[in-house]
């Protein structure tokens, strides 16, 4: 059965720095499209980052220049790493894998979400 937990979040002064690491169970790790959502109280979620099994990212542009996207298929882990942080990146952020087969079954796994407080 297919796990993602999240681990990381916190509390930090604006300017701050934080990374974010989710780990994958039960799945065929290099094989899936792995992102960062984020949810602020009262917003839509939000698509931060993600990146493909050959390891292309992209980014939002609220982020882009401060987060990074990476993955360890060794380790079924990816992370975010946050810079710079603002008092509008607030949120609970979530991970995600998906993977759209070839005969187009959606796969996709959610963890549980982690809070993430920046203070001004």
């Amino acid at each position: 059965q297919a796990h993602l937990v999240e681990s990381g979040g916190g509390s930090v002064q604006a300017g701050g720095s934080l990374r974010l690491s989710c780990a994958a169970s039960g799945i065929t790790f290099r094989l899936y499209n792995l992102r960062w959502f984020r949810q602020a109280p009262g917003k839509q979620r939000e698509l931060v980052a993600d990146i493909t099994p050959d390891f292309n990212t992209d980014y939002s542009g609220s982020v882009k220049g401060r987060f990074t996207i990476s993955r360890d298929n060794a380790k079924n882990t990816f992370y975010l790493q946050m810079n710079s942080l603002k008092f509008e990146d607030t949120a609970v952020y979530s991970c995600d894998a998906f993977l759209r087969s070839d005969d187009d079954e959606v796969y996709e796994y959610w963890g549980q979400g982690t809070q993430v407080t920046v203070s001004s």
